[in-house]
Parts: structure tokens; sequence; C-alpha cells
């Protein structure tokens, strides 16, 4: 029973924390129909970014706020390259994924790994401090809960917005974007800041739970990300009492359920990336053969509210 208590506490609180880089890319994926590939960069830098100011003596949840800054720069960067340079989608995730690989190592003075395990960090200080050593794990798993909802809601309030709406519609329709007297290349550059701030979020939560800050730590994240908002949004998506933001967040625990599930089977860690994409492919199929009745990709955007 206790192995069953602490493979659910594992699935839950990875769960959570991937899901605020899941959001991130439900943004940039389904909302904005951009593949963006700087994610596997942003997710590191997050992390990188937030080791080396805990280190520095800087306060945990101010360096998630920053770690969240520079992703979004980076996103920023990315939106950049493809608006301003013409640079396809795809490519100009690669460049910056790329870039970021030598920026991380900068950040954290040229090492690949930074470990700050006896350093403050968000589930070290305040109220965490007064939580019994026997209720630790699901307190942890209750604040990554916090943390994901509270980025859940903010983006779902700004998708309602004038501003939010202009981005859902610059993915839907970009020529409407422009009959609007609005340009739709600055609302993707948003879009991708948006994105990829969550993403960096993500990194940076997840390192000050591990303790430690990993240059190559996002290797494979946007098959994660993008296996997650297909799972949530074919799955729960149909169902129109659940928001899309929260059928990502579900989407994600299942995907950490089913990678848990095979880990327990037997299957080698070294084998954790094919299982990835086997499930992003499994994901995708699924996603093409399911009947259309019912399933929301997106949100209808009324044009009056623009």
């Amino acid at each position: 029973m206790d192995i069953f208590l602490g493979l659910a506490n594992d699935v839950l609180m990875e769960g959570f924390i991937y899901a605020i880089m899941a959001i991130g890319v439900y943004v940039t994926y389904t909302v904005l129909n951009f593949p963006d590939l700087s994610v596997d960069g942003t997710f590191p830098l997050g992390a990188c970014v937030t080791g080396a100011l805990i280190l520095a003596g800087v306060n945990p949840w101010l360096a998630c706020v920053i770690a969240f800054v520079c992703g979004a720069l980076a996103g920023g960067v990315t939106g950049l390259l493809h608006v301003r340079l013409h640079i396809t989608d795809l490519l100009s995730g690669i460049l910056v994924m790329t870039a970021l690989g030598s920026i991380n190592l900068i950040v954290t003075g040229g090492k690949s790994m930074l470990a700050y395990y006896n350093k403050p960090t968000i589930f070290k200080t305040g109220l965490m401090t007064n939580i019994p050593d026997s209720a630790q794990n699901w307190a942890y798993a209750g604040l990554a809960l916090v943390c994901c909802l509270v980025v859940k809601l903010l983006v779902d309030l700004f998708l309602k917005t004038k501003t939010g709406l202009l981005l859902r519609a610059a993915g839907d329709n970009p020529q409407y974007v422009v009959s609007l007297g609005k340009d739709p290349g600055s609302m993707k550059i948003l879009g991708l800041m948006i994105g990829n701030g969550c993403t960096a979020l993500a990194g940076a939560v997840l390192s000050q739970r591990s303790g430690s800050a990993n240059t190559w730590s996002g290797a494979g994240m946007v098959v994660m990300a993008l296996a997650a908002v297909i799972i949530g949004t074919s799955i729960f998506g149909r169902m129109k009492f659940i928001p899309l933001t929260l059928s990502v967040i579900l989407g994600m625990v299942v995907y950490k359920l089913c990678v848990v599930v095979a880990m327990q089977l037997g299957l080698p860690a070294d084998d954790l990336n094919l299982l990835m994409a086997i499930l992003l492919t499994i994901a995708l199929v699924l996603n093409n053969i399911a009947p259309s009745g019912g399933r929301r990709k997106k949100q209808d955007v009324n044009p009056t509210q623009i």
C-alpha cells in the first residue's frame, strides 16, 4: 500500500509540475497552431536560471518569476525570427533551442549541473516548514497543484481578454485579425512568449523540487508536452464542462501515469525517450481517427467580443 501511495504521489506531483509546461505548449500548439521546438531549450533555461539565482541568495519565489521572464524573452526571440525575419516556425524553434544550449551553460558557469540541496526553495520555506515529515510528500504535491492551478487560471483569464481573443483569432484566422487593423505577427510573438514563459516556470519549479538544475533536462520536453495536450484535448476535451486548460492538466497526469506503469512493468530507464515517442504517436493516431463530434480543438472566437 505504501508503495502504491508513493507512486501515486510521484505521478501527481510530476504531473502537476509538467502540466505548467503543457499549458504553455497548449497556447502555442493548439491556440496559435505553432509547432514550437524551443520548448526543449526554455525548460532547462528556467531550471538553470533558478538554480543560479538561489545559489546567489535570491528569494525562490522571485527566482520563479525571473525564470518565467527569461523563458518569455526566449519565446519572443523565436517569434521575432519567424515573424520579422520570415524563418519557418520549425527552424525558428530549432535555432533558439540550439542557442539556449550554450546560454544555459553560461548561466551555470560552464557546469552541466548545479546542485543546491540545502538552499531554501518554495518547497522548504513559509508554510511548508510546518508540515510534518509524514505528510511532506503530499504537501509537495499540493504545492505543485497550487502552482499549476494559478497558471491555469491566469491563462484562462488572459484568453478571455480582448488581447487574448485576438491571440486566439490569430491562430484561427490571421486575415480576420488584419481586417481589424491588428498585427497577427505581434499576437504570435506574444503567444510564444507566454508559452515559453510557462515552460521555463515548469523547469524552475521542478528544479526547486529536486534541488538541482541540469542543462540537458529539456530533452524530449516538447514530445511530452504535445502528448499531454493531445491526450487531454482528445479524451477530456470532448466534455464541454471541462475547460481545455484543465483537460491539458489531466492529460499530463494520464501521461505520467502511463510512464510510471511502464517503468513498473520493467521498462529500462534508457528506453524512456522511446516510450515518450510511442505515446505521442498513439495519441496522434487516436486523435486523427476519433469521431469529430463533440471534440473541441479550440475555443470558438466570437467576433463581437473583439
